[in-house]
C-alpha cells in the first residue's frame, strides 16, 4: 500500500503524534513492571509469580473500561474525554510511585480502568484525523506507540530502576504523562461523538464474523506472548545467563525489532490482512521454540530475543487493521472490543504464565506460548476456508 502523508495537514498529522505518544504512555505504564519485577517483588515481599498480577490486573480493568467508556460516554467530546483519561493516567503512576506494599500497588494499579478507555478511543482515530489514503501509515503512527513502548519505555523504566530505583521508574513516567496531557490539549482537533452507542450496536458487532475471528486471533496471540513476556527478565537471567545490568539493553534490542515489526506489518496488512496475521501468528511459533532450542547461550538467547520482538511487534497494528476492516461502519466499537480482547489476553497470559513458572518453572511458560501461537495459526487457516469471498483491499476500511 503507498500512503501518502501530503493527503493531511501538518496539523492532523501532530494529532497523530499526539495519539501516538498516548498509546506509548500507556503500554509503558501497563508493561513497566515487567522489566521490574523481581525489584518490585523483593520490596514488596512477595514472590516473583505472585508480582505478575501487577500485569494482569489492570488488563482486566482495561478490557472491562474500553467498551464501557465507548457506551457512557454518549456525545462527549472525544478530545475532551482524552485528556480527562490521561489525567487519570498520571495520578495512577504517582501514586504506584508511593506504594508501600504490594496491596497499595495493586489498588495503584487501577489505572487499567483509563488505559483501556484512551486505547479505545485512540486506537481508531487513523480514520478521523487523516485522509483516507494515509489511513495505513497513522495506524501504524499510533500504534507505533506500543512498539516504542518496548523500544524506549520498557527497557528505560528497567534502567532507572536498576540505577534509581523501581519507584523512580513509576515517577517518570507521571511526568511524562503530564507532557501528554498538554501536548493533547494544545494540538488534538475537537473530535465530537456523532451520539451515543446503543448496547445493541455492540451485540451486532459480535455477530460479525469477521470481528470474532478478529476476537479470537487477539486473545490467542496475546495471552500467548504475555505468558512468556511476563517474565522476560527472570528467562534472561536464568536461562541464558545474562547479567542484570543487560536486561535494559536487551530490551532495547527487542524493542526495537518490534518497531521495525509494527510498520512492516502495518504497511503490509493495509493490502493483504489475513496473510500478514497469518506470518505474525507463525512468527510467534517460532520464537519460543528459539528459546527452547538456542536460549540458553548468550548470543542464542539475545538471538531468540531479537526475533521474538519482530513477530510481535506488528500484532497490535496487524490485528487493528483486521478490526478495522471487519466493521468499517462502527470503527469505535470495533476497537473498544478489540482492546477488551487484547487486554484480557494480557491478563490471562500473565496469570497462567504465573502459574506455569511457580508450578513447572520458565520452560513451561515458552511451551505454553508456543502452543498459543499454534492455536492462532490454525484460526487463521480455518478463518480463510470459512470466508472465501474475503478479499484483500488496499483500502484500510475495506474487506479483509
Amino acid at each position: 500500500m503507498r500512503t501518502h502523508v501530503e493527503s493531511a495537514s501538518p496539523h492532523a498529522w501532530w494529532a497523530v503524534t499526539a495519539a501516538s505518544l498516548a498509546t506509548f504512555s500507556v503500554v509503558t505504564t501497563e508493561m513497566l513492571p515487567v522489566g521490574l519485577l523481581t525489584s518490585i517483588a523483593d520490596a514488596l515481599g512477595t514472590s516473583t509469580g505472585t508480582a505478575g498480577v501487577m500485569v494482569s490486573l489492570p488488563a482486566l480493568l482495561a478490557a472491562l473500561f474500553a467498551p464501557l467508556v465507548v457506551i457512557s460516554a454518549g456525545s462527549v467530546d472525544r478530545r475532551t474525554l482524552l485528556c480527562a483519561l490521561l489525567g487519570m493516567l498520571v495520578i495512577a503512576n504517582l501514586v504506584s510511585a508511593l506504594a508501600p506494599t504490594l496491596a497499595w500497588m495493586l489498588a495503584a494499579r487501577v489505572v487499567g480502568l483509563c488505559m483501556g478507555g484512551i486505547w479505545a478511543i485512540a486506537g481508531g482515530l487513523a480514520v478521523r484525523l487523516v485522509a483516507a489514503r494515509s489511513v495505513g501509515l497513522a495506524t501504524s503512527l499510533i500504534f507505533g506507540g506500543v512498539a516504542a513502548a518496548s523500544v524506549l519505555g520498557v527497557p528505560l523504566g528497567a534502567l532507572i530502576g536498576e540505577l534509581l530505583g523501581w519507584r523512580w521508574a513509576f515517577g517518570s513516567m507521571a511526568l511524562l504523562g503530564g507532557v501528554v496531557l498538554v501536548l493533547h490539549m494544545a494540538v488534538m482537533p475537537r473530535l465530537p461523538s456523532s451520539g451515543a452507542t446503543p448496547l445493541r450496536q455492540f451485540g451486532h458487532a459480535l455477530g460479525n464474523r469477521g470481528l470474532q475471528l478478529g476476537l479470537m486471533l487477539t486473545f490467542l496471540l496475546v495471552a500467548g506472548h504475555f505468558i512468556a513476556f511476563t517474565f522476560v527478565r527472570p528467562l534472561l537471567l536464568s536461562v541464558s545467563g545474562f547479567d542484570a545490568r543487560w536486561v535494559g539493553l536487551l530490551l532495547f534490542g527487542y524493542g526495537a525489532a518490534g518497531m521495525a515489526g509494527n510498520f512492516i506489518a502495518g504497511i503490509v496488512a493495509a493490502r493483504r490482512t489475513p496473510l500478514t496475521v497469518s506470518l505474525i501468528a507463525a512468527g510467534l511459533v517460532l520464537a519460543p521454540l528459539l528459546f527452547l532450542s538456542i536460549g540458553d547461550s548468550r548470543l542464542g538467547g539475545a538471538m531468540a530475543l531479537l526475533a521474538w520482538g519482530l513477530a510481535y511487534g506488528g500484532v497490535s497494528v496487524g490485528l487493528m487493521t483486521w478490526m478495522m476492516k471487519a466493521a468499517p461502519g462502527a470503527v469505535e466499537v470495533a476497537s473498544s472490543l478489540y482492546v477488551g480482547a487484547f487486554n484480557i489476553g494480557i491478563a490471562s497470559g500473565a496469570w497462567m504464565g504465573g502459574q506455569a513458572l511457580d508450578r513447572y518453572g520458565l520452560t513451561a511458560n515458552l511451551w505454553l506460548a508456543g502452543g498459543f501461537a499454534v492455536a492462532a495459526v490454525v484460526v487463521c487457516i480455518a478463518g480463510r476456508r470459512m470466508q472465501p469471498a474475503q478479499r484483500d483491499t488496499g483500502n484500510p476500511s475495506g474487506a479483509l
